[in-house]
């Protein structure tokens, strides 16, 4: 079994669901005592948010990168970002480091493509949905994303994912609020939903959805197994 090797703690809150999700993932397809061999480093979330916010990503980088060898040290044999918006230094991390990131875009991206879809909406905070990052990797893949068109909307992804689900809050009139964004992109003629923030299927399920719901965390968790178990 190889030792996989999580950057978490943004936020705690979907770290916790990724442990989980890896282990019963190992113990699903082992069976007995068998789960996760992983090594998890933790952010305070308000130091990665503090540099967010004054859109310093070089200094997240160089946080990300130092957490990374140290988890490579350590014994780390591939490195799990436990949140979306992390992958946006991806590709540069994986430059600087030897051993593979597993990119929860690119993940993503193949199971919408066994799905046979090509039109999505994404989720996400602002940096998920805005910029191009995890939009890059699915349009390599032939798929077509969508966001909300409305400021104010996205806004209001941004500050619920802060502010209350990344704290573990979750409120009705939050999700009915989501499930309003939701229904106006799939009249956009989106064919599934990427939850594209670790934090979203806190709040929005596949039974609220009527069209495919592409959990991220999952999907992430589930491609972390695989490799852990390749020719074990």
């Amino acid at each position: 079994m190889r030792t996989l090797g999580l950057i978490g703690g943004i936020s705690w809150v979907s770290t916790a669901e990724y442990y989980s999700l890896i282990n019963q993932g190992i113990n699903d397809r082992l069976g007995g005592l068998e789960f996760s061999k992983c090594i998890i480093y933790s952010f305070n979330y308000a130091d990665i948010k503090k540099n967010n916010d004054a859109n310093d990503w070089d200094k997240t980088f160089e946080m990300i990168f130092e957490a990374s060898k140290n988890l490579q040290a350590s014994g780390a044999e591939a490195i799990v970002l436990c949140a979306n918006t992390m992958h946006l230094i991806a590709d540069r991390l994986q430059e600087a480091i030897d051993i593979p990131i597993i990119h929860i875009a690119t993940a993503t991206a193949l199971e919408i493509k066994k799905n046979e879809i090509k039109k999505v909406a994404l989720l996400g905070t602002k940096f998920t949905m805005e910029l191009d990052f995890f939009k890059s990797k699915l349009s390599e893949h032939h798929i077509e994303t969508i966001i909300p068109d409305k400021q104010d909307d996205r806004d209001f992804i941004q500050d619920t994912i802060y502010y209350e689900l990344g704290k573990g809050v979750i409120l009705e009139k939050t999700k009915q609020r989501y499930l309003d964004i939701i229904n106006e992109l799939v009249q956009q003629g989106a064919e599934g939903i990427i939850l594209g923030c670790t934090e979203i299927p806190l709040i929005i399920k596949q039974s609220d959805v009527s069209v495919p719901v592409f959990d991220t965390g999952l999907i992430h968790s589930k491609a972390a197994v695989d490799f852990s178990l390749d020719n074990f």
